[in-house]
């Protein structure tokens, strides 16, 4: 892929978040969703591109979604693997909560697992306890090996969980650990991204989200040296035929980086929509103007860059916001 791209993918990015901003705090995810939706779609129609949708996001919740199989870009090389998630984080936005993003990864065709929108159980942690964790060992097993890998007393360590019913025990086992806990209503792909940068706070990632949600994090955890591991999580007949249609036949296998991201050609792309430790939430700075703060990635180079552009929004097509 050219390094131009980059560039590209992140003006997609800027646009699905200026586009749903405006909806920040006022209660309408499916509004919000759709703004994000229709903004990413339109503006990938301008990449020099032969995408197409491998991770889509939304057929769980029946929100409005880019669909797996759609194609993107102006159809031209190079072919591409997309995952999108427009808006990572609709319920933050409703309420008008922290790391709202949007979300893009794209790498070589056939590099992105096809991953269902199911959930899938999940560890992640950044570049210096890579290698050094794994999903099936215990959650103290796990934060001993990260507090030794960043040189940290134990009590030092946080690890940062969705806060689900279904995550209890896994909280009981880390306060008895003795390691902090970082809980959050939603948004684990900057849950994980987060574990990557020390300013963060954030030292590891776990429990059950979505699996796109884990493509996409593996992505930006790939470009950023880290290390996400999953295993997906079919809860019906319906679920688990879907995997074994897009190859995945070992429901049982941990997933590694090298399954759900193959190579090391891939980009990665975030616009804060809210405000988020790492990344800074939309700036309305007048009736025609914003500000947007975005991470653009290339896990080929390593390069990592954090854009902040000022938008004339006179020259840009948004949703009214009604």
């Amino acid at each position: 892929m050219d390094r131009e791209l980059a560039l590209e993918i992140v003006r997609v990015t800027e646009m699905a978040a200026l586009s749903c901003a405006r909806w920040m705090g006022r209660g309408r995810k499916y509004e919000a969703d759709g703004a994000a939706t229709s903004a990413m779609r339109a503006m990938f129609d301008t990449v020099q591109m032969d995408g197409t949708v491998v991770i889509g996001e939304g057929e769980m919740d029946e929100a409005p979604m880019l669909y797996i199989g759609e194609k993107l870009g102006t159809g031209v090389p190079p072919e591409v693997d997309v995952a999108v998630d427009p808006l990572e984080g609709t319920n933050i936005l409703a309420k008008g909560l922290w790391n709202a993003m949007s979300v893009v990864a794209v790498a070589p065709k056939g590099s992105l697992l096809h991953a269902p929108d199911m959930y899938m159980d999940k560890i992640a942690v950044g570049p210096k306890a890579r290698g050094r964790v794994h999903l099936d060992a215990t959650i103290a097993e796990n934060l001993r090996a990260v507090a030794e890998a960043t040189d940290k007393d134990i009590s030092d360590v946080v690890a940062v969980i969705l806060d689900r019913p279904r995550h209890q025990h896994i909280i009981e086992q880390v306060r008895a650990a003795g390691a902090r806990i970082k809980l959050i209503s939603d948004g684990d792909v900057a849950g994980a991204l987060n574990t990557a940068f020390a300013e963060t706070g954030v030292d590891i990632l776990f429990g059950q989200g979505g699996a796109p949600e884990g493509v996409l994090a593996a992505a930006a955890l790939k470009c950023l040296g880290g290390e996400l591991q999953g295993r997906l999580l079919p809860e019906n007949e319906e679920q688990r035929k879907r995997c074994w249609s897009m190859g995945i036949t070992d429901l049982n296998r941990v997933l590694t980086m090298d399954d759900l991201v193959r190579g090391d050609d891939v980009i990665f792309a975030a616009t804060g929509v809210t405000d988020g430790e790492l990344l800074r939430g939309v700036r309305f700075i007048g009736k025609a103007r914003a500000k947007t703060h975005s991470l653009v990635m290339r896990a080929k180079t390593g390069t990592m860059r954090f854009i902040e552009a000022i938008h004339d929004l006179t020259r840009k097509q948004l949703p009214d916001g009604e």
